[in-house]
């Protein structure tokens, strides 16, 4: 399986994103955050995403009689580089998209199911609006946020912080109007 295929799966994607800002995490770590998906089904995904190289053994103890392996996200291979993402069929940029929202509606409803959840409080936000920009505005805007995000990227756990998931999303929702 190549990358493109094991990340175009809701419940891979979901164990990427936990484990993505350095975190080291076990399988039985991952069950607990995403508790709406059977430990099964974790283990084996971490499995496949293991055996790929996406993922990488940084400690093994021995618990209980089972070794307890502590994996952390090789970050460079779960990129879709340009070149990939050039090469997707129209196929499976749907898939990718049906991929990554049932994983961001996973994750939203699993935060709401926190105790204590508060949207409001937490300034959750899912907005949508039309920017009417041309190929040179749009490309000016991926850069400008991409520069924001980098710069927050390398950020690590530390007291006061929490992990926010981000979701991006531009495709252009009609023609382009005519220049008569």
């Amino acid at each position: 399986m190549d990358t493109l295929e094991l990340l175009l799966h809701p419940v891979r994607l979901r164990i990427v994103w936990a484990l993505s800002g350095d975190q080291v995490r076990t399988t039985s770590d991952l069950c607990e955050r995403l508790a709406d998906v059977p430990k099964t089904t974790v283990y084996r995904h971490v499995g496949l995403l293991a055996d790929a190289g996406l993922l990488e053994v940084v400690d093994e103890r021995k618990v209980r009689g089972v070794v307890e392996r502590h994996y952390r996200l090789h970050r460079e291979r779960t990129a879709v580089d340009a070149e990939a993402g050039a090469s997707m069929s129209l196929d499976d940029h749907r898939r990718g998209f049906a991929a990554a929202m049932a994983a961001l509606l996973a994750e939203f409803n699993a935060y709401l199911d926190q105790p204590g959840a508060n949207p409001f409080a937490d300034s959750v936000g899912y907005r949508q609006g039309t920017l009417w920009l041309d190929p040179g505005e749009l490309a000016e805007l991926v850069g400008d946020l991409r520069a924001v995000l980098r710069a927050r990227a390398d950020h690590t756990p530390a007291p006061g912080r929490k992990p926010h998931l981000i979701s991006a999303i531009f495709f252009p929702t009609g023609p382009p109007v005519d220049q008569a």
